[in-house]
């Protein structure tokens, strides 16, 4: 299952980069699969894996802050492993080039 999500606090000011840190240490701790993208993150799990993920940098972030907004987008498919690096070599195979990352 590849998940993506994105978790943003509210009423911090212009710059999230420093909340971000700390979402994206819990992230890289965790042994997940993952992708940053500018505006979110890609996670490859299990169901559990991935909302416990998401649950522990809500966690994270709510002990500072008083509002978070999180987006959440799920691509929940069987048989299919390795997903985050499949699904950009497939589109890179069939256009013949490597794409920028």
């Amino acid at each position: 299952m590849l998940t993506e999500f994105s978790i943003v606090p509210i009423g911090v000011g212009s710059s999230l980069s420093d909340k971000l840190a700390i979402v994206l240490k819990i992230i890289d701790e965790s042994g997940i699969t993952y992708r940053v993208n500018p505006m979110g993150t890609v996670v490859e799990g299990t169901w559990e894996e991935t909302m416990d993920l998401i649950k522990k940098c809500r966690d994270a972030l709510m002990e500072t802050e008083e509002r978070i907004i999180i987006n959440i987008k799920i691509d929940d498919r069987k048989s299919k492993h390795n997903a985050i690096e499949e699904k950009i070599a497939s589109v890179e195979r069939k256009l013949g080039k490597t794409l920028k990352k």
